[in-house]
């Protein structure tokens, strides 16, 4: 086994609590509403939203390589920003990966904005000890920053949306 981290980071005009309240916090109302194509909705199976909640994100058909994930919410730092997920179910877990978990920060910037970040930790399937393809990574980085950009879009669209 291999273990394997994945980093990126997006520097967003939307101040840190507005990007935080739309993206971590209503995910599961926000995102298939934005997201139509690919989401086709979030289910919250357990818990309240912080701590210990697992969320299931069901896909559409226009995911070809799974119809849903179920992630466990591990950190909810609503003080500093930070939020922490692992996947339990479905995805890449059992295809590609043994586990991951992944943590998305977001800071503010001079200019009124935030930095969202993130960084993924998985562990490679047992019986292969190579990491991620380029293209698997490069697919994640491309998943995180459409939501990034599409909350975005959304929030400067809607100015008196999640104040």
């Amino acid at each position: 086994m291999v273990l394997g981290t994945i980093f990126d980071e997006y520097v967003s005009p939307v101040e840190v609590d507005r990007l935080w309240k739309a993206i971590i916090c209503d995910a599961h109302h926000l995102m298939p509403k934005l997201l139509p194509g690919i989401i086709s909705s979030i289910d919250i199976l357990e818990g309240d939203g912080g701590v210990g909640t697992i969320k299931k994100f069901n896909f559409t058909n226009a995911v070809k390589e799974c119809s849903y994930v179920k992630d466990r919410v591990e950190v909810m730092d609503e003080e500093n920003r930070i939020f922490t997920y692992s996947i339990v179910e479905g995805g890449i877990l059992g295809l590609k990966v043994k586990s991951y978990i992944a943590e998305v920060s977001f800071t503010s910037t001079n200019e009124g904005g935030c930095l969202a970040k993130l960084k993924i930790q998985y562990e490679s399937m047992s019986h292969r000890n190579d990491l991620l393809s380029e293209e698997d990574i490069k697919n994640i980085k491309k998943g995180f920053l459409a939501m990034v950009k599409v909350v975005d879009a959304f929030l400067l669209a809607n100015p008196s949306s999640y104040v």
